[in-house]
This record gives C-alpha cells, sequence and structure tokens, in this order.
C-alpha cells in the first residue's frame, strides 16, 4: 500500500547552481549530488529532490512542498535572518486564516510561505497542539 511508503518531493529549477544556492545558503540544507540535481535528505526518511526543469520551473501557484515544524516563530526568524523574504496573501488567499505579520493563522495550523530563487513556494507549517 502506497500509505505505508516514504514519499519524496519534486523540487524543479531553471537554474540548479542558482537554486543550490538558495537552499542550501539560505536554508542551510546539505545536499547530495544525484544524476543531473541534487538530493536533500529530512527528518523520518522524507526527501526532495531538486532538478532541472527549464521553463516549467515556478509555474505552480501553489505550494510545493511543506516542512512540519515544531515552532514556526523561531523558524521565520532564523529564516528571516538568513535573507528568506515570506509571502503574504489575503483573505481572499486564504479566507480562513488570517496574517499576523509573516505567519499565517485559522484552523488548527499556522503557517509561512516563501518562493525559492526559481519562483517555487514552499511552506512551514506548525500544527496547533490541542
Amino acid at each position: 500500500m502506497l500509505q505505508d511508503q516514504l514519499m519524496y518531493a519534486y523540487i524543479p529549477a531553471k537554474d540548479v547552481a542558482r537554486a543550490r544556492q538558495f537552499y542550501e545558503g539560505k536554508l542551510g540544507l546539505e545536499s547530495t549530488e544525484f544524476a543531473d540535481g541534487v538530493y536533500y535528505k529530512f527528518a523520518g526518511g522524507t526527501a526532495c529532490f531538486l532538478y532541472p526543469a527549464g521553463d516549467s520551473a515556478g509555474t505552480s501557484r501553489a505550494s510545493q512542498a511543506f516542512w512540519q515544524v515544531q515552532d514556526i516563530e523561531r523558524e521565520v526568524a532564523q529564516l528571516r535572518e538568513r535573507g528568506v523574504v515570506f509571502e503574504h496573501y489575503s483573505g481572499d488567499d486564504i479566507p480562513e486564516m488570517t496574517m499576523q505579520g509573516d505567519i499565517a493563522v485559522g484552523g488548527g495550523v499556522k503557517a509561512a510561505w516563501f518562493k525559492d530563487t526559481e519562483g517555487n513556494i514552499m511552506a512551514l507549517i506548525q500544527q496547533d497542539a490541542r
């Protein structure tokens, strides 16, 4: 059953070298080169693969992937210090949530979104502890 298997994200890039500078320099991730792209490992056996995708990179208006975090305020502050710029969405975009600075709150979660150098939307999510 697929439910019992690990799942990985693909992150498309127009320029893999430029994207690597973002993911490794600003986010502080460590990579392993694989085929034409790079592989990033995360907790629990999860991972993503950054790969060359030409003009299709950054075309989705939805999040490509998210990190589930325990303290979103701390994570946002640390990333902001490293130069990451967060997206701000209006009530029309996410009517069930309200923006509190860089963090959207509502529906039992807190969320923050940012774009990489390729235009891909990435997210941080913290579930309500209740």
